[in-house]
């Protein structure tokens, strides 16, 4: 994770050991992960035998891991640090930008900084 934010400078650890709650949100993912399979395991495959329950809760938990990870610190972070995202902070403009670029040709001094359209 990074330490701040590259748009805004948000620091992400507010104080150390802050995250030590995000295994709480993370525990609560994983409940939420292994009921969800179990039951599409028993409809899907009309009660199958017990290790397909077992490789299916397996293998799934492992695959979510990363996203359970990500996700249950990114929830404490919006929770108990106030933080919120903002989808248009980050955002480009839609149409053309104008920029100072240096020209590289024969101008004089004043125009070498001239806006070009990119």
């Amino acid at each position: 994770m990074n330490e701040s934010c590259p748009v805004c400078h948000q620091h992400f650890e507010p104080e150390p050991g802050f995250y030590w709650g995000a295994m709480y949100i993370s525990y609560a993912f994983s409940v939420a992960i292994v009921v969800a399979v179990g039951i599409a395991t028993y409809v899907l495959g009309h009660d199958p035998d017990t290790w397909v329950y077992v490789a299916a809760v397996a293998v799934s938990t492992v695959l979510l891991l990363p996203f359970s990870f990500r996700y249950s610190r990114t929830v404490m972070l919006h929770l108990f640090a106030g933080i919120d995202y903002d989808p248009r902070a980050g955002a480009k403009p839609a149409g053309p930008v104008a920029r100072r670029v240096p020209f590289p040709g024969p101008l004089a001094p004043h125009d070498s900084n001239r806006p070009v359209l990119l």
